[in-house]
C-alpha cells in the first residue's frame, strides 16, 4: 500500500508539476523555444488517456470473460481452441496495423483507437479467464449443485469469484499493456498522453517526448501497483469464502 501512495504522489506531482519544471527543461535543452509542452494540460491529457484506456480494457473484458465463460461451458467446449486461436491472432496484428485499417472505414477518432487497444488486450483476459475457471476443483461444484444451485447461480457465487484472483491478474496485464499502448491514439487525432511524444518526435523536440513518456510510465506503474492490491484483495476474500 506504502508503494502505490508513492507512485500515485509521484505521479499527482507530475501531471500537476510539469510546468513548473520549465527551468529545468530550458537548461536541459537550451534550444528549444518552448521546453514544456502546453497546448493541452497534462492533467486533460492523463484523463483523456486514463478514459481511453478504461474503455476500450472495459470492452476487451466484457468480451474476453464473456468468452471464456461460454467456451468452459458443456455448449460452448467445442469452440474453446477456435476463440483461443482468434484472440491470439488479435495479439500478433500490431495495433498500428489495426489503426492503419481501421481509420478508412471508421475515419479518424476515439472508435479505432478502441477497437486496436480493445483487440489488444483480449488475450491476457481470456487466458486468466479459463485459467481460473479451469482450476475450480470438482468437489466445489458438485456441493453447490448438491445444494440446489442452478448453472447461473453456480457461476455467479462460486465460479467467478473463486476465479476472481486469477481473471484480475489478467485484466493487470491488459490494462498495462494498453496504457503505454494507448499513446499510438494521438496518431490518429485522439488527445492522450502519446500527443506531446508524438509531437515532440516529428518536431525533434527531445523534452516534449520524455514530459509524455513519464507520465505515461508513472501513471502505468501506479495502475500497475493498484492491481497488485486488488489481486491481494481477491485473494483474501476468496479465502474467506472458501
Amino acid at each position: 500500500m506504502k508503494g502505490f501512495a508513492i507512485s500515485l504522489g509521484f505521479l499527482i506531482a507530475l501531471v500537476f508539476g510539469m510546468p513548473a519544471l520549465q527551468p529545468v527543461f530550458a537548461a536541459a535543452f537550451p534550444e528549444l523555444e518552448r521546453p514544456v509542452y502546453q497546448q493541452d494540460s497534462f492533467a486533460t491529457l492523463t484523463a483523456l488517456h486514463l478514459g481511453l484506456v478504461a474503455a476500450s480494457s472495459a470492452a476487451a473484458a466484457v468480451i474476453a470473460i464473456g468468452l471464456g465463460v461460454l467456451v468452459t461451458r458443456a455448449t460452448g467446449a467445442a469452440f474453446r481452441g477456435l476463440a483461443e486461436m482468434l484472440v491470439a491472432g488479435g495479439q500478433t496484428v500490431p495495433p498500428v496495423a489495426v489503426l492503419a485499417l481501421a481509420v478508412p472505414v471508421l475515419g479518424y477518432g476515439a472508435l479505432p483507437a478502441m477497437i486496436a487497444l480493445g483487440l489488444y488486450g483480449l488475450l491476457p483476459i481470456l487466458q486468466n479467464t479459463l485459467a481460473g475457471l479451469d482450476g475450480i476443483p470438482g468437489p466445489i461444484r458438485d456441493a453447490a449443485r448438491g445444494v440446489g444451485m442452478n448453472p447461473v447461480q453456480l457461476l455467479a457465487w462460486i465460479e467467478l469469484p473463486l476465479a476472481a484472483p486469477v481473471i484480475l491478474a489478467g485484466l493487470r496485464i491488459s490494462v498495462i499493456v494498453n496504457v503505454g499502448t494507448a499513446t499510438i491514439a494521438s496518431a490518429v487525432g485522439v488527445r492522450t498522453l502519446g500527443t506531446p511524444i508524438i509531437l515532440g518526435l516529428n518536431a525533434a523536440n527531445l523534452a516534449y517526448v520524455i514530459q509524455g513518456a513519464s507520465i505515461v510510465a508513472a501513471l502505468a506503474i501506479t495502475l500497475d501497483l493498484g492491481f497488485e492490491r486488488l489481486v491481494a484483495l481477491a485473494e483474501r476474500w476468496k479465502g474467506y469464502g472458501s
